[in-house]
Parts: structure tokens; C-alpha cells; sequence
């Protein structure tokens, strides 16, 4: 995985020492020797992780922090704080600005970029969110609301670990409003894990009763939760087995003792990725509905109806397709006005949905036609369902400001035979809606031998 990092330093040595190590592993590399020249190239390069050291002159790596994570900008670029000092609270302050990560020098390079990795991997995702809300934007859709900052209801699982530990990472992040279950062991997490409810596990190294990087493993290969934080508990002496969870998936890491202050902003910050991660769930799931979606009537649009029918007759399922048609809504839409014509058929399209069954598709066509396909129906079921949609729809008349206008449908039915096609089974039903639009409208009339017989062979 490689990736452009831009080095800031005002040391020159470690500057070059860092660039040497991350172009040997094929990453691009940008550097900087002070606060202010980070954050002009950083909004230049745009670059895709920043290792930010944070003992500098002038602008000191804290404050190059909160720049960057207080602009819209620059705030999803992961940074990694690169420092000599060696203080818990030093560590804390970084986090608590807004750093993705702590690296002590003299840096441990394979610790470096097993967390450039990790990372990485967290701003793919929020790359896609970005790009997927930016589409999103320009499409004139509303975008979502960032992630909240409130983690009172967030549920954790810590794998492993004796009793005495548990209840102190219990108490240190319940003053974050979170609550911790503990699992003993691995068979116990790896039940628990399964139900979906966690936001995030700890997992201690050694785990008891198991390994902790199968369950690494297990976790990442699980459909439901594979997206679920994943943060280490351990000690100096399980550098290995921290390295390959890494690679395995792992989220982060804290080193024992826990210190609390640590241990929450660092959780802190896996749950604020995890409602990034939801959150393009959620766009991706509204963009594929606007997709399909006719943005007046809020029913099925053409592209839907037409796959989901195309798929339907490849199963050879028995279908009736209804196509209804608002009969003279030329001269109601000029005598009234378009907001009276879009008011009546959002009606129009309301009562049809309400007459349906859930597992019928309705969908707008086009222009004031309508689209119904019916699965596994017949000829006469399917005649019985037209008109009760057609006197739905005349009976009542629509409703727009002080004014009831009359509303009435015309239907035309075909029924689906053997294999045939989509298109030639709505070309029948046209012409059955057609011969109801000749015999006075506001009917249904089925497709005949003749209509089939005049479709191209």
C-alpha cells in the first residue's frame, strides 16, 4: 500500500533519515521544516498522511494539529505526532488535538508503518464518505450531518484481561459515558462479538483461553462486524504479536499499564472512524435509493420497474403488467397550472400504492404514466386489481387548494406468456391502454391475440 506522506521537522537529519526509510518502502514523500510551510503544502500536495514532529519553533506540532483537523479541508488527512518526549500527559495533549497516532523517537520503523498501514486503511474510507458526500452535494442532494461527538451510548467489549484490569478500563471510559462488558476469554468474546450490539472491542494480548490474533482474524472475516474498532491492551514485551494484528486488521494499540486519559482519546477517536464508516453505509444505501427513485411521486422510477420486470420473466413468473396512463392531463395542467398537475399526480400516485400489495412494484413511467407490475398473477386477478386502482382514483376527487378536481385513469393489461420480453410485454399493454383511451377512458382493457399478433417478431 503506498501513499504520498509529507514529513515535517525542523530538524534536517530527521527529515532526511524518515524520507530515506518511507521511499524505500515506495511511499511519496514531501518535506517541511516548519509549522506554517506544513500547512501550505499540505493544502498544495494534499497528502495522504502527515508525520508531524512536535517539538518545533514558532508553530509547534500541537498547533499545526488543530489547524488542520479545525479545516473541513485538511481535517480527514491522518496525522501521526513524531516526538522525543517521553510524558503520558505529552501523548494525551496529541490525541486530545486531534492526532491520529503517537510515534516516540527514536522512531521504531516497523511500528511506523504497520500504523501508516492502519491508517491508511481509515482514510480510504473516509476518502469514499468524502467523495460519495461531494457527488452528493453537486447533484443537489442534502448531505448528511458530520458524526456527532457524544459516546454516552456507545458499548465496548474487552476480550481477556483479569478482573482488576477490566474494572479499571470499565471506570476510565465510563467517564466518557460508555459501557464495557467483559468476556474472559476468546470463546466467550467471540459469542458475545457475534450479536452485532458492540461498537468496539479491546482485546487483550495475551488473550486468555486463546489467540489474540485469530480472533483478530475471525473478526475481520465476519460479514456484520468486520467493520467493528479493534484496539490492542499490551505490554513492551508483545511488539511481535502487536505488528501482526496490525496486519491483520487491527484498529490501534495501548501500551500497559493503561493510562486512562490515553485509553479514552484513543477510543474516542476509533468511535468517531466507526460513525464515519456508518455514514457512508447510510450515503451509499441513500444514493443508491435516489437512483431508483422518481423524485416527485417518491414511487419506483423507469430504470427500476424495467430490471425488476426483465428479471422477474427470466424466472418464467407468471406477471400482469398494468400500464395506466392520467387521462387528459394536458389541459388539467394548463387550465390549473403545474403545481396543480404535480398535486395530482402525487395523488394519482398515492392511491396506487396504497391498493397494491408490498410485493407488487408500482413505479412513474414517464411524464403522468404509471407502471404496475404484478407477480405471480393472472389474467383475472389482475383485472379485479386494475379496477379497483381505477375507481380508487375516480372516485375521489384530488384536492388542491380550494379546488377538487375530477382525476380518472386509463389501464391497458398484458399478461406475461412463456419467455416473453419486457419490451414486447409492455408494448401489448400500451395498446390495450390505447384502445381504453379510443372506447372513453377511465377503463381497463386486457391486451388481445391482436395486440400480441402486431408486436415484431
Amino acid at each position: 500500500m503506498t501513499a504520498r506522506v509529507l514529513v515535517v521537522d525542523d530538524i534536517p537529519a530527521n527529515l532526511r533519515l524518515l524520507e530515506a526509510k518511507l521511499r524505500a518502502e515506495y511511499f511519496e514523500v514531501a518535506l517541511a521544516a516548519s509549522g506554517p510551510e506544513a500547512l501550505a503544502l499540505t493544502a498544495a500536495w494534499a497528502p495522504d498522511v502527515i508525520l508531524l514532529d512536535v517539538m518545533m519553533p514558532g508553530m509547534d506540532g500541537y498547533e499545526v494539529c488543530r489547524r488542520l483537523k479545525s479545516q473541513p479541508a485538511t481535517a480527514h488527512i491522518p496525522v501521526v505526532m513524531v516526538t522525543a518526549l517521553t510524558e503520558q500527559s505529552e501523548r494525551v495533549r496529541g490525541l486530545e488535538v486531534g492526532a491520529d497516532d503517537f510515534i516516540s523517537k527514536p522512531v521504531d520503523t516497523a511500528l511506523l508503518f504497520a500504523r501508516l498501514r492502519a491508517l491508511l486503511r481509515m482514510k480510504q474510507v473516509l476518502d469514499a464518505w468524502r467523495v460519495r458526500a461531494e457527488t452528493a452535494r453537486d447533484l443537489g442532494f442534502e448531505t448528511q450531518s458530520p458524526p456527532v461527538e457524544d459516546f454516552s451510548a456507545a458499548r465496548l467489549l474487552l476480550a481477556g484481561g483479569l478482573t482488576a484490569e477490566a474494572q479499571a478500563v470499565g471506570a476510565a471510559l465510563a467517564a466518557d459515558g460508555m459501557k464495557v462488558e467483559h468476556a474472559a476469554d476468546e470463546t466467550v468474546a467471540w459469542d458475545r462479538l457475534q450479536d452485532a450490539a458492540h461498537d468496539l472491542a479491546l482485546l487483550c494480548v495475551p488473550l486468555a483461553g486463546g489467540d489474540a490474533l485469530r480472533l483478530v482474524s475471525r473478526l475481520r472475516a465476519h460479514g456484520e462486524i468486520r467493520d467493528m474498532p479493534l484496539v490492542l491492551l499490551a505490554g513492551e514485551d508483545q511488539r511481535h504479536t502487536v505488528l501482526r494484528a496490525f496486519d491483520l486488521g487491527a484498529s490501534d494499540h495501548v501500551m500497559r499499564p493503561v493510562d486512562a486519559p490515553e485509553l479514552r482519546a484513543r477510543v474516542r477517536n476509533q468511535l468517531r472512524r466507526r460513525r464515519y464508516q456508518e455514514l457512508l453505509r447510510e450515503s451509499l444505501d441513500r444514493s443508491l435509493e435516489l437512483a431508483v427513485t422518481d423524485s416527485l411521486t417518491g414511487l419506483r422510477n423507469r430504470r427500476y420497474v424495467r430490471r425488476h420486470l426483465e428479471s422477474l420473466l427470466r424466472t418464467g413468473a407468471t406477471a400482469v403488467v398494468l400500464l395506466i396512463d392520467v387521462d387528459r392531463f394536458k389541459p388539467l395542467n394548463d387550465q390549473h397550472g403545474h403545481a396543480a398537475g404535480d398535486a395530482a399526480l402525487k395523488a394519482v400516485s398515492g392511491r396506487l400504492r396504497d391498493h397494491l400489495r408490498t410485493v407488487d412494484v408500482v413505479a412513474r413511467y414517464g411524464g403522468e404514466e404509471f407502471l404496475v407490475v404484478l407477480a405471480s398473477s393472472g389474467e383475472e386477478e389482475g383485472l379485479a386489481v386494475a379496477e379497483r386502482l381505477r375507481a380508487a382514483i375516480a372516485d375521489d376527487p384530488v384536492k388542491v387548494g380550494g379546488l377538487a378536481l375530477p382525476v380518472t385513469v386509463s389501464i391497458g393489461l398484458a399478461v406475461a406468456r412463456g419467455q416473453a420480453a419486457a419490451d414486447g410485454l409492455i408494448g401489448v399493454a400500451d395498446a390495450a391502454l390505447y384502445r381504453a383511451k379510443d372506447r372513453g377512458r377511465n377503463r381497463v382493457e386486457a391486451a388481445t391475440a391482436e395486440d400480441w399478433g402486431a408486436m415484431p417478431a
